[in-house]
């Protein structure tokens, strides 16, 4: 599916330049600028975006600039990554809803972007060089209840499921509350509370970490 020419995304909304006015002078193109009145120039409206991405676009976009930032380890560097992202998810905008799983497809272009920039930077991740987010690494291992260094736990969390991950990253590495993140995602509290259990179990299995104290499953009437 071609593309429209999408120059900007802000979180507002998409931001759609118009093609550039031109007069014509003889044989030669001048560009019309702002002081030279153009008030009869026709206005160009920027073409129509699909709704269901725009509300996928203002659902999502915080989410990802904030994942792409504390990776990047810079805002700026983060929005022209996540701007990438998103015109590759409306370049396949029909594709991506008649696959299905548009959560997990969208997390992967994401995730596929942020590393490939900082492959072409040759860097590695913000949350290893960055000492406040290796401070927040440290906390999330005491949130997630781990009792051994955080050596491989951002790594037990890239390999969470789609929803498992969601809640992870936005509940311990981005501090959303509960009710943001169940607003964020579509779902009920309960859910959230579910998959961020999971998420943390998951992890607790693949780091091979024994079950936190009282929280060991006891046989039968014992």
């Amino acid at each position: 599916m071609s593309a429209p020419d999408i120059t900007g995304l802000n979180a507002e909304g998409p931001v759609i330049a118009a093609p550039e006015a031109q007069v014509s002078d003889g044989d030669v193109d001048i560009d019309v600028s702002p002081q030279g009145g153009g008030q009869d120039e026709p206005v160009h409206e920027p073409p129509d975006l699909p709704l269901d991405y725009e509300a996928f676009y203002l659902g999502h976009q915080e989410f990802f600039h904030g994942f792409a930032e504390i990776h990047l380890g810079s805002r700026r560097v983060a929005e022209q990554v996540v701007h990438e992202v998103f015109l590759e998810i409306l370049g396949g905008w029909q594709p991506l809803l008649q696959e299905g799983d548009l959560e997990q497809q969208t997390l992967a272009v994401l995730h596929r972007c942020v590393y490939d920039r900082l492959r072409h930077d040759g860097r590695p991740p913000a949350f290893v060089i960055n000492a406040p987010i290796a401070k927040n690494l440290h906390a999330v291992r005491n949130q997630l209840e781990l009792t051994s260094s955080t050596g491989g736990l951002y790594e037990a969390i890239l390999e969470l499921p789609a929803r498992q991950f969601t809640v992870v990253v936005l509940r311990h590495l981005l501090g959303y509350k509960t009710t943001q993140i169940a607003r964020y995602m579509g779902l009920d509290a309960r859910t959230v509370d579910y998959h961020g259990r999971k998420g943390k179990e998951r992890i607790r299995v693949q780091l091979k970490l024994p079950a936190a104290p009282g929280k060991r499953k006891t046989k039968s009437g014992s």
